[in-house]
């Protein structure tokens, strides 16, 4: 696997970082996870514009503009041998003397790497469960894509297999937030509901997209709410929408809901378009 690394390309085995680098001190650090389709990354511009947000508010500096992320990305696909991959863009805050003191971080470290791309056939089904973590409270006043990353991984101990299965957190208000590595949608009577980001959910990338192409309420919702709906899938920008089959024995309609099969069709057109 080759990656990228402060202007240069270089197998992924040579890669170093500084441990006085305060993305890892501190956790200073923000990151993008996106995929290509025939080499393309289609909604990079919308990767780009949430990580330069959380840049911002931590007065670190991105050394790349958009048109040139993208061109490392068509690099990365090329050293790939042409293959379409799961791309993560890194940049965290630099090298620094230890200590809280600087007042701005205009030298980070920036990373990008590729690795394949597996992904389930269409309409494959998961499972839910509630976790039994609760979900911290942003840094912030909103949730950035950052190195702090802790809640999530012990999440994920709880779960056998991502591929299986999804588990969704609840904070500690009780409402739901979001699934481990996604974000959660689910259809009631036909409207179709996702909890805000005031619950601390992150503004996911396909969460917008989705949006933009159907009435969505968000708001503070109880287990209940999910618990009686009729369809429940979770977006995220690698895997797309994947269907929920069930929530610790509730039943979803999955893969055949009437919803879910309308919005994955206009998401597959909404990439076709960007495509042509």
């Amino acid at each position: 696997m080759y990656c990228f690394m402060n202007g240069e390309y270089m197998p992924a085995e040579e890669l170093r970082i500084s441990p006085f680098d305060h993305g890892f001190l501190y956790g200073l650090g923000f990151f993008e996870t996106f995929r290509t389709y025939k080499g393309r990354p289609l909604f990079l511009e919308l990767h780009y514009a949430r990580l330069l947000k959380s840049l911002a508010t931590y007065r670190i500096t991105m050394p790349y503009t958009l048109s040139e992320v993208a061109d490392i990305v068509v690099k990365l696909v090329e050293l790939a041998g042409g293959v379409d991959g799961y791309f993560r863009l890194n940049v965290s805050a630099g090298v620094h003397e230890v200590g809280l003191r600087p007042q701005a971080y205009p030298t980070p470290t920036v990373i990008m790497f590729a690795k394949p791309l597996a992904i389930a056939t269409p309409h494959t089904e998961k499972t839910a469960r509630w976790l039994h973590t609760v979900r911290n409270s942003p840094e912030q006043e909103e949730r950035y894509k950052s190195h702090h990353y802790g809640n999530n991984v012990l999440a994920r101990f709880e779960l056998p297999s991502l591929a299986q299965e999804e588990g969704f957190f609840i904070n500690e208000a009780g409402h739901i937030v979001e699934g481990v590595t996604s974000n959660i949608f689910w259809v009631k009577d036909g409207q179709v509901y996702t909890p805000s980001l005031a619950t601390g959910a992150l503004g996911g990338i396909t969460r917008q997209l989705i949006m933009n192409i159907v009435p969505t309420i968000e708001g503070e919702f109880t287990k209940q709410a999910l618990e009686q709906a009729d369809e429940c899938f979770v977006t995220n920008a690698v895997q797309e929408l994947v269907p929920i089959k069930s929530l610790e024995g509730i039943l979803f309609e999955g893969a055949t809901g009437s919803t879910y099969q309308q919005l994955y069709t206009a998401y597959q057109q909404l990439l076709e378009e960007r495509l042509c």
